[in-house]
């Protein structure tokens, strides 16, 4: 019997995880824009020849529909926008990459309000695949900026700062999310811009993140 189609809803937003649930389904996390983050199941996304496959991959960003049952959602159609393939073929970029979607995982929770941390992912994973944007300067922005998305941006640092970094950070916090990829600081600076938002990341977003782990080995 096919699912009523008052309990599909359609959501905007990018799969965050994935993982294999028995022979052939999967488990997405994704986060959107109408839901905040949610979990869904794919029934036979893993079969090669699945519709699917390619769309329940994390860094997808697009159109789900799902069905609303009792417990859980099901994925019913996805219109894929972008793969992101720029940095799924990229050992670097796609590491930073899933860091940026490991730590918005974190950040976020279902039925909140999630948009600013949606926005601020999509024009994230975007910047890391401009070249003239340092991914150094993309990770350090995306840092500072959730934590204000947050709601625990402590302010201004203490500190030996320059002028300069301390403007940075000011800019980083205040300014629209479209338009926070629109400089780069020379190698000093960036110097202390990382160690900032290696504080406020200590301080405020305190969790394990594997794929930090072995983004800093890189």
């Amino acid at each position: 019997m096919e699912n009523n189609m008052q309990d599909r809803i359609k959501v905007l937003g990018i799969v965050l995880k994935a993982e294999p649930i028995g022979e052939y389904d999967r488990r997405v996390v994704i986060l959107t824009r109408e839901k905040g983050k949610i979990s869904a199941f794919a029934r036979g996304a893993r079969k090669p020849t699945s519709a699917f496959l390619a769309p329940t991959s994390p860094f997808t960003f697009g159109t789900f529909e799902l069905y609303a049952g009792r417990n859980s959602y099901s994925v019913c159609d996805i219109s894929a926008d972008c793969y992101f393939e720029e940095l799924r073929q990229d050992f670097e970029g796609a590491y930073y990459g899933m860091y940026f979607l490991e730590l918005a995982d974190y950040c976020t929770r279902e039925n909140n309000d999630e948009r600013e941390v949606l926005k601020l992912l999509y024009q994230s994973l975007r910047a890391l695949t401009v070249k003239s944007i340092p991914r150094r300067l993309v990770r350090c922005i995306y840092e500072i900026r959730l934590i204000v998305a947050n709601g625990e941006f402590p302010g201004l640092p203490q500190g030996n700062f320059s002028e300069t970094a301390l403007y940075a950070v000011e800019f980083i916090a205040g300014t629209p999310v479209e338009k926070l990829y629109t400089f780069t600081l020379k190698e000093e600076v960036l110097a202390e811009l990382v160690q900032i938002a290696e504080k406020y990341r200590r301080d405020f977003l305190p969790g394990e993140f594997h794929t930090l782990e072995i983004l800093e080995t890189l």
